[in-house]
């Protein structure tokens, strides 16, 4: 589906496409400036899975003109992409205003969401807003104990992702962090594909924030998804976690000899105002 500029000059899906390819580019011609930053506007979440840490039902959203104030810096700094994740980031009550600032500061828009509160509607608004990308992850195929992020719950919001969303869509399975069905990944990797979003698959830590060597089982699964993988935005993932061997190394329990592939250009801006390095990947 192609989406044309309305009356306020919102981008198409095309010319969102083009800017992406664009910020890739920049991003890796120039690297004297943050290529992603990941905020947190809430820490409150709507669900509770039990490998999860980073999360609470309680914690007012941060406000608005602080989070302004952040994105406004950032643009300063020359940033390219500016991501919004959780908590669970559509609690925050001017989420899409803020969407919207970050564009206007000529920067790419992103959310990191569970997906809950994915129907038509708040869809469109997205659009509306101007978002470039989201992505989802999925953890298991029906929900448990562990994991309130199952396909079966958010399936129907897949669909409508599919046909109502003018930006980018990402769906990440995972192995490990108690996760019972290793198989379960492959079943969310090949439905996400079926829908026409890109797909990655991650290894989680439990809920005591450790990561574990993958067991027989679960390498084969993973090793399977990662060659399926593909898709037009698996470019950019691919630039912080697709690139040498290092996560296939926490799939065996081996050491990685550390270093910052992306120069200490991956920041993550706490609840807090504290800023973070490369929390993107667990080493």
């Amino acid at each position: 589906m192609l989406y044309f500029f309305d009356s306020m000059g919102m981008l198409t899906t095309v010319g969102r496409k083009g800017r992406s390819l664009r910020a890739i580019v920049h991003g890796i011609a120039d690297t004297a400036h943050p290529l992603l930053v990941q905020i947190i506007p809430t820490r409150r979440c709507n669900i509770d899975c039990g490998y999860c840490n980073e999360y609470d039902k309680v914690s007012p959203p941060v406000p608005t003109d602080t989070l302004r104030a952040r994105i406004d810096k950032l643009a300063e700094l020359g940033t390219a992409v500016v991501a919004f994740s959780g908590g669970e980031p559509m609690l925050h009550p001017d989420l899409d205003a803020l969407i919207r600032h970050i564009r206007m500061r000529h920067m790419m828009a992103g959310l990191i969401t569970n997906g809950y509160f994915l129907v038509p509607k708040r869809i469109q608004e997205l659009n509306e807003a101007g978002l470039d990308f989201l992505q989802i992850s999925i953890d298991n195929v029906e929900p448990d104990e562990v994991s309130k992020k199952s396909l079966r719950v958010l399936d129907k919001k897949l669909q409508n992702l599919s046909e109502y969303a003018a930006f980018d869509v990402n769906i990440n399975s995972v192995l490990g962090g108690g996760i019972k069905n290793p198989e379960d990944a492959r079943t969310i990797n090949i439905r996400a594909r079926e829908l026409g979003f890109s797909t990655s698959i991650g290894i989680i830590h439990d809920g005591s924030g450790r990561l574990k060597p993958l067991g027989p089982l679960e390498r084969s699964v993973f090793d399977d998804v990662s060659a399926a993988i593909n898709g037009p935005w698996q470019i950019f993932k691919n630039l912080y976690s697709g690139i040498t061997n290092f996560q296939t190394n926490l799939a065996d329990g081996q050491a990685n000899e550390w270093r910052c592939r992306a120069g200490a250009r991956y920041l993550y801006n706490c609840e807090d105002e504290l800023v973070h390095y490369c929390s993107l990947q667990r080493c």
